[in-house]
Formats: C-alpha cells, sequence, structure tokens
C-alpha cells in the first residue's frame, strides 16, 4: 500500500504528462500521422499504467521514469525527432553534423530497465544479483530491437517524409545500431546508478 502523498505526485505527474500530451498534439511540425507514431508508445504505456494502478501499483521512481520517457516522445512528435529546437541550437553551437535529440532520446529510454526491474522482481521469483540484471538487460535489448523493426515496417508502409520522420536517421546508415547501443549503455548506466535507491523505495512504499 502506497501512502497517501505518493498518490498525490502520482496524480501530479499524470496530470503534468496530460499537459504535455495536449500541448504536443496542437499543430505538430511533421503532421497529424507523424505524430501519432511517435506518440502513439507513448500513450499507450500511460495506459498500461492506469489501467494497473489498483493491481500492480509501482514505486514513485518507476512512474516518475514512465513520466519522464512519455514527455520525450511527446516533445519527439510535437517537432519531430530530427528537428527539436534546443538540440538544433546545440548543433548550430557546436557544429554537430546532426540533431541528437533522437539519439539522447534512445538513451534516456535505457531508464525503463528500473520499470522491468521492479516488474520481475515482483512477478518472478528472482534472487538480486547476476541473473535479475541479466533480465533486465535482455528485455530492454529486446524492447529497443522490437520498437526499431516497428519503424522499418512502418517506414516500408508509409514511405515519404512522415517515414523519414518516424525512422529519424538523418543520412546516417548505422542509425539503428546507434539507437540500440545507446538504449543498453542507459540501461546498464541505470541499473549502477538507481538499483540501490529502487531497492530502498521498493521497502519503504509496498508492502507484499
Amino acid at each position: 500500500m502506497i501512502k497517501g502523498n505518493g498518490m498525490r505526485i502520482h496524480l501530479f505527474l499524470l496530470l503534468f504528462v496530460i499537459a504535455v500530451f495536449i500541448w504536443s498534439m496542437i499543430k505538430p511540425l511533421g503532421g497529424s500521422l507523424s505524430w501519432v507514431l511517435e506518440v502513439g508508445p507513448a500513450f499507450l504505456l500511460l495506459i498500461i499504467a492506469i489501467a494497473t494502478y489498483n493491481k500492480l501499483r509501482l514505486t514513485t521512481l518507476s512512474y516518475f521514469i514512465i513520466a519522464i520517457l512519455s514527455i520525450l516522445m511527446m516533445i519527439g512528435g510535437h517537432y519531430t525527432y530530427g528537428k527539436v529546437p534546443i538540440f538544433n541550437w546545440i548543433k548550430d553551437t557546436f557544429e554537430l553534423k546532426r540533431n541528437y535529440y533522437d539519439r539522447f532520446g534512445h538513451f534516456i529510454k535505457g531508464l525503463f530497465a528500473i520499470v522491468i526491474r521492479e516488474i520481475l522482481l515482483r512477478k518472478i521469483p528472482l534472487i538480486k544479483g547476476f541473473w535479475l540484471v541479466t533480465m533486465v538487460l535482455t528485455t530492454s535489448l529486446a524492447i529497443s530491437s522490437l520498437y526499431e523493426i516497428i519503424e522499418w515496417i512502418v517506414s516500408i508502409i508509409i514511405k515519404g517524409e512522415t517515414a523519414k520522420n518516424f525512422l529519424g536517421i538523418q543520412g546516417s546508415n548505422w542509425d539503428t545500431q546507434w539507437d540500440m547501443l545507446l538504449a543498453f549503455i542507459g540501461s546498464i548506466l541505470a541499473l549502477l546508478i538507481l538499483s540501490k535507491l529502487h531497492n530502498r523505495l521498493l521497502k519503504k512504499e509496498l508492502i507484499k
């Protein structure tokens, strides 16, 4: 059972994400179809989080991560991943070859490893250690590769500028590999940095 303060934080996160969601759908630069493709995964993630809230209530850390990832996808959906303003500024200022918001987003998506870790700990009798880390990382890689496959299939079906925006390769032949590598590195760092905090929150916030 989570304390009332925790529930208020979860509600605030939900309302904030909804506000960003509404903003992102107002005149998206890539058009409505591009916005749907980019924001769709975030919308699905939020629906699952809301639908399972009473049956499988996660720690505040996990919901915070879900909120961050959802907002990242909504920003990408509004501007398209290759045209996010602050990363255009970084590109111009440091004379980079591309807008790196897409790469940044895939790296940050490594945080989802903590959510995967929590679900595994609570639903599968795994002891913390090597096999838990292995399961988390392989699951994270599987999700990342599945997303890249979906991007590829969608680009074949749709084609044109929308497909180009959705893929976001910006001329890189190795964009898919970079995306998966950065998500993998992000997952490793998330486990190294946040696992101890996550363990404390699991003990503090949940009564099993």
